[in-house]
């Protein structure tokens, strides 16, 4: 260890310890919050110089295969810039949304320096795992940034300068990082001032590369503040589906739009939205703004705001000019296609998992208990070439720890008390040529974690008391309501076995989040041709909308089995349901609505009028879930915002300021 470093450990300690010290604040507020959050939230010990660290080929190969079309897209990208940054000693790097790095484009004379420094295909550089860095940091915050030499956490890494941006896929979400990077540079953080208007300028010339590729079957609008760069530089990308409503998005288009004074920026996802609720036009009218027309004459404007945008509309692509078919991913199957009536959260997971139905990478389902985990598995399977194979479904919380072993992994005669005079089979063997589905992963006991481990990395499976193993065919998908990085850090839960069962993740959205409630009780309420149907009242549908569903789709299930079995002639009255299906929320907005409503100064009883009344029930039933509302009674989020202004309603989230902007 060298002074330099050994300099560099103090700053860190002084830095993190609260300590002051003139070198410390050399170091911006980013990098100095990173350098907590290394120490405090990672517990990460600064005196602890690490080498780099470079996953082996296979598991690096996962990586790849995860965002393998997103690759391809943004090699154009990665090549153009390393052209203009490799006489000045970059390498350009991309990783995925773990950090790894899964693309690379260096100097090949510098090989061996550049792995030692982990500027290198394989290199893992997650701020958990690495310390402040810039792919790590930017993964961290969401932002583009220098770290410069002094400014990474490990003293390993001070004399790299490093200067990434994220890059964001179409439905908003983070979905890989662009890095340059060089083992040397001027001593003064400004020279790579440069470097970061490079990264930025690539990383959104990646992501609207990578927009316009995903949602050629959609209408594109492009906007541009100046009409003079609409038609070759437009700065906003936005995606419309048939009925009008936000299919999709660029970076930039989400940031200016949550901007808006009118828009609950609050855990916002604009998927789903429609045109005319943000701009002041109709999605009938998009004709009037196509290239035919001169660029300063395509105005639109913002609802809210009344900001000036210049409009351009390209309509889907349904074929290529030689009248080919079109690339266009193909509909979904009919196994997936059949958990989704329209919900645009668990649609999006749906394409993705489309995609992998028989990528032999293994898949991790998250989502709270009773959100359809199994059935989204189960569908995977039978969609995928092992449909005509096993699907072994494993509740890890439910069987016995002392029984979990053999359960599993099988056991031979008389191998341990109680085994019993005859072999069994373990139901990993019993998956055999099919699908194993492990159910609440993060319950299993880490002794056996281990085991598993070694069944997912050999391909085989050893019973208890066997002297040797037996190769296995299995596919695994794991599902787990608890997240599993808490309980890696808790120590209860092994990292190396989480990587290899998080080849690809799934989101479920819990049931009261999700926009298809009517066509999932239909679904549920379906019976076989020829047989009486079931019809429900609209108090009966409205008490199910106002139930905010903890037991998810399994409380759904038994709630509509409960109704068909007492309701009278076919249909399902309000009384039919069970006892605290939507009543507790209807009897909490009729006992304290008065009193609210008399103690708050913006709210008189005697001024609020009956549709008024009726909105705060839905208001104060739904948990002040101001997009659940805005679903349940068929109005966009702008025009609830207003009602709840015009009566003067204001939500008891300090966060929800939509109403009082709307005043203002």
């Amino acid at each position: 260890m060298d002074q330099r470093q050994r300099e560099h450990i103090e700053t860190v300690v002084l830095t993190t310890t609260g300590e002051s010290s003139a070198v410390a604040h050399a170091h911006d507020a980013i990098i100095q919050s990173s350098w907590r959050r290394c120490v405090h939230q990672y517990g990460l010990d600064p005196s602890r110089m690490q080498e780099a660290r470079i996953l082996p080929q296979m598991r690096l190969r996962e990586h790849q295969q995860r965002i393998d079309d997103f690759t391809r897209i943004a090699r154009h990208g990665l090549e153009t810039l390393y052209g203009q940054v490799a006489g000045m000693g970059y390498v350009v790097l991309l990783t995925d949304a773990d950090g790894v790095t899964v693309d690379y484009l260096g100097n090949t004379s510098a090989d061996a320096a550049l792995r030692r420094a982990g500027l290198y295909p394989g290199a893992e550089w997650s701020e958990n795992g690495a310390g402040t860095c810039a792919v790590g940091t930017a993964l961290a915050t969401g932002q583009a940034l220098t770290v410069h030499q002094a400014d990474h956490f490990d003293a390993t890494h001070i004399p790299l300068t490093c200067t990434a941006a994220p890059l964001f896929d179409s439905y908003g979400q983070l979905n890989a990082i662009l890095d340059i990077s060089a083992l040397s540079s001027p001593q003064a953080k400004y020279s790579q001032m440069l470097a970061l208007q490079l990264v930025r300028m690539y990383a959104h010339q990646i992501e609207d590369a990578y927009f316009l590729r995903q949602h050629r079957q959609d209408w594109m609008l492009k906007l541009s503040p100046a009409p003079e760069f609409l038609d070759v530089n437009p700065e906003y990308l936005i995606a419309l589906d048939a009925d009008g409503r936000i299919s999709g998005h660029n970076h930039r288009a989400q940031q200016m739009l949550i901007a808006e004074p009118g828009v609950d920026a609050t855990g916002l996802s604009l998927l789903g939205m429609r045109f005319d609720a943000l701009f002041d036009a109709r999605p009938e009218d998009l004709g009037h703004f196509v290239y035919s027309r001169p660029s300063e004459q395509r105005v639109v404007r913002l609802s809210h705001s009344g900001k000036r945008l210049y409009l351009s509309v390209m309509p889907p692509v349904l074929r290529l000019q030689h009248g080919m078919p079109d690339s266009a991913p193909p509909a979904l199957p009919t196994e997936l296609a059949a958990l989704c009536g329209g919900d645009a959260a668990l649609q999006q997971q749906l394409q993705r998992a489309a995609k992998l139905i028989d990528s032999p990478i293994n898949l991790l389902i998250n989502g709270e208990t009773g959100s359809g985990k199994e059935f989204f598995a189960k569908a995977l399977h039978q969609a995928s070439s092992r449909r005509h194979g096993p699907f072994i479904a494993v509740n890890c919380a439910a069987i016995p720890e002392t029984l979990i072993e053999s359960e599993l992994f099988g056991h031979l005669p008389n191998s341990f008390s109680g085994a019993g005079s005859r072999p069994k089979r373990g139901l990993i063997q019993e998956a055999n040529g099919g699908t194993l589905f492990l159910d609440e992963i993060g319950d299993m006991p880490r002794e056996l974690q281990s085991r598993l481990l070694r069944v997912l990395a050999e391909g085989e499976v050893q019973a208890i008391g066997a002297s040797r193993p037996v190769p296995v065919d299995v596919r695994v998908i794991s599902a787990t309501h608890q997240r599993l990085d808490q309980l890696i850090s808790s120590g209860r839960f092994r990292e190396d076995l989480y990587y290899r069962l998080n080849g690809a993740r799934f989101v479920l959205p819990p049931l009261r989040e999700r926009s298809d409630l009517d066509w999932l009780v239909q679904k549920l309420l379906a019976v076989p041709e020829g047989a009486p149907g079931f019809t429900i009242s609209e108090a009966a549908r409205e008490r199910l909308h106002h139930h905010r569903w903890p037991g998810n789709l399994r409380e759904l299930r038994n709630a509509l089995e409960y109704a068909r079995a007492v309701c009278s002639h076919g249909r399902i009255e309000a009384d039919d349901l069970p006892e605290g299906i939507g009543e507790a929320a209807v009897a909490v907005v009729t006992e304290r609505v008065a009193s609210e409503v008399h103690s708050t100064d913006a709210m008189d009883r005697h001024a609020l009028p009956p549709e008024g009344m009726l909105l705060m029930q839905y208001l104060r039933a739904s948990g002040w879930n101001l997009s659940a509302v805005a679903r349940q009674i068929g109005i966009s989020r702008m025009t609830l915002y207003r009602r709840m202004a015009r009566y003067g309603i204001q939500s008891p989230n300090r966060c929800d300021t939509g109403a009082d902007d709307i005043r203002r």
